[in-house]
């Protein structure tokens, strides 16, 4: 038997400073002899970029504001590290030789193109940018397909589902059933949204996340934009995937396959260990992190979804069912209103009301190309914006 033992795996982190970043890079530093950084990239937060390069020693590290290319290219010149700026940048670094895995990690659309990029130059991708399935999620997988490229999911949910399906190639799935906290808001009627604020829908009750998915999460929106990705992930149609609500988190998704059979996976509420299980796949690695005590959790609850009360969810589902580029307009409207909510300019309910009107107001393409899906984002944005403003009191 040879003792040899594998190579560490290279790991391009695309959104290294973000909350999905930073975990990853604790993974990381428990796991030198398998994983090692090839690449950090950040938009900005030039500080932490920095912090991390120092510490991590990568190949390259890219900066998407330009203005910042010489402050960072400054502090890590005597380290030997290369450092570029810009979007073009961050396509042309993740066809890089020494990647073997890109973890996508970037907010919302702006993982479109660097995945795609990386995708035709063969390298696998760990996704935790959902929005790059919902928008484009046909294209994605069409390509992936035909460069023999993995996509390992990174979200809770999604990951739970992938494990599930481990082994179970030759059995079809019946449906899968995606479990939702029901963030802070649970139970509470529409009536009762009514000038919920900004603190309160950023205190998730399980989770610690960055500002947009927290939004998203206490909107439900969260969960609607990870349906859609399911279907692409799993090859699913929409009347496959399920939502129940599960307040304690600790059943992250589950599988009934078509003799009603039903697997599930398990553990505590911690973004480590789906994103460890993606950048070691096939290997599960021994770590420190916390245990699940089922003696600490003597109830797990479940609940259905209040459609009425978190409208979200239930656009999600049309739009998922209406496809085309139905749910390209629906995270880009969605974005917008979520940075118009985190500046204090709508109100929570609202969220809702700018989806809506972009849907309603951009023109519906049945077969887009990428130029068409990248349009339709451009439009949706613009629309969504518009109406926004006027919502501004």
């Amino acid at each position: 038997m040879s003792t040899d033992q594998p190579t560490t795996r290279g790991i391009a982190i695309l959104g290294s400073t973000g909350s999905i970043g930073t975990q990853a890079l604790e993974v990381i530093r428990q796991q030198p002899e398998a994983l090692h950084v090839e690449v950090l990239s950040a938009y900005r937060n030039a500080d932490l970029l920095i912090e991390q390069a120092l510490e991590f020693h990568p190949n390259t590290v890219v900066i998407g504001e330009l203005s910042l290319l010489s402050k960072v290219k400054d502090a890590l010149f005597d380290e030997g590290i290369k450092v570029y700026a810009g979007e073009d940048a961050l396509e042309q670094i993740v066809e890089m030789a020494g990647i073997d895995m890109v973890l996508t990690a970037l907010m919302g659309a702006a993982g479109l193109r660097p995945t795609l990029k990386a995708i035709r130059a063969g390298k696998d991708i760990a996704l935790a940018n959902k929005e790059t399935l919902v928008v484009a999620g046909e294209l994605i997988m069409s390509e992936a397909r035909a460069a023999g490229v993995n996509i390992h999911p990174v979200d809770s949910e999604h990951s739970a589902i992938y494990q599930c399906l481990a082994g179970e190639v030759l059995n079809p799935i019946e449906k899968i059933i995606l479990t939702a906290s029901g963030g802070p808001f649970r139970g509470r009627t529409r009536e009762a949204l009514e000038g919920v604020t900004k603190a309160q829908a950023l205190k998730h009750p399980n989770w610690s996340m960055g500002a947009k998915i927290t939004i998203d999460s206490a909107s439900m929106m969260n969960k609607g934009l990870e349906v859609i990705e399911a279907k692409w992930l799993f090859d699913l149609r929409m009347d496959q995937v399920d939502v129940v609500v599960h307040p304690q988190s600790i059943i992250h998704s589950c599988v009934q396959f078509e003799d009603g059979s039903i697997k599930a996976q398990m553990g505590l509420p911690d973004m480590k260990l789906p994103i460890q299980y993606a950048l070691g796949y096939p290997r599960r690695l021994a770590n420190n992190f916390e245990r699940f005590d089922f003696m600490n959790y003597p109830q797990l609850t479940f609940e259905k979804p209040d459609l009425e009360a978190f409208r979200n969810l239930a656009l999600a589902f049309e739009a998922g069912n209406k496809g085309g580029n139905a749910p390209c307009i629906l995270n880009a409207a969605n974005e917008v209103a979520v940075a118009r909510f985190l500046a204090d300019e709508i109100t929570f309910l609202e969220l809702t009301s700018v989806v809506e009107h972009a849907l309603s107001r951009v023109e519906w393409l049945e077969c887009p190309g990428l130029d068409g899906l990248l349009d339709s984002d451009a439009e949706a944005r613009v629309k969504a914006g518009e109406y926004a403003q006027q919502l501004v009191r």
